[in-house]
């Protein structure tokens, strides 16, 4: 892609308002809810598409899954760290680079700031679960004695909120539930 084949599809995505050049080979996208920015490399060969996702404080506890994300969900996009941000990042060769792949890696950038934490933290949350059935599995345990350790649980205080409701007790319950259901078959612990 060209210099003038990026700025016309930029505006045909997000509109003359909202893209400007902001130096020979670069552009900006203000939008309501995100600031893109497009670099072409100084030979004009490469191009990268970055997006802010949050600043890594927010997300150093999920690292790991940004990085299992990478290599089985994001496609041709990246998650990536710099200058304290979790950063959204397509590269390219521009030369090679086709306007509708260029719009579809945008896309799937906003995608990545829409979701924010709430794919990662669901693998994080969906790993702990296996570790869960691993471990009761290794104890010999059935689905019902497991889903009753965890009403004790709860129960007894050692899980959940301290002022936490009959009702909202019984809704995190029914999410266990449902989670355990749908793993706990799936899961084969070897002897």
């Amino acid at each position: 892609m060209t210099p003038e084949e990026i700025a016309g599809t930029l505006t045909e995505l997000f509109g003359t308002e909202s893209v400007a050049a902001i130096a020979p080979g670069s552009w900006q996208v203000d939008s309501a809810s995100f600031r893109l920015l497009v670099l072409l490399s100084e030979d004009q060969t490469w191009l990268r598409i970055l997006l802010p996702l949050m600043p890594v404080q927010e997300a150093e506890a999920f690292l790991a899954q940004f990085l299992e994300a990478n290599f089985d969900e994001t496609q041709e996009v990246r998650y990536a760290t710099y200058d304290g941000v979790v950063w959204g990042v397509y590269q390219h060769n521009s030369g090679t680079l086709i306007s509708a792949d260029f719009a579809n890696a945008i896309a799937r950038l906003v995608t990545l700031h829409k979701a924010g934490l709430n794919d990662v933290f669901n693998r994080l949350i969906e790993n702990r679960v296996r570790q869960i059935v691993v471990a009761a599995k290794q104890q010999g345990q059935s689905l019902q004695a497991t889903m009753q350790n965890l009403d004790r649980f709860y129960a007894e205080g050692l899980m959940g909120e301290i002022d936490q409701t009959s009702e909202a007790r019984e809704q995190v319950l029914a999410a266990w539930q449902y989670q355990l259901e749908r793993l706990w078959n799936e899961i084969d612990v070897k002897s």
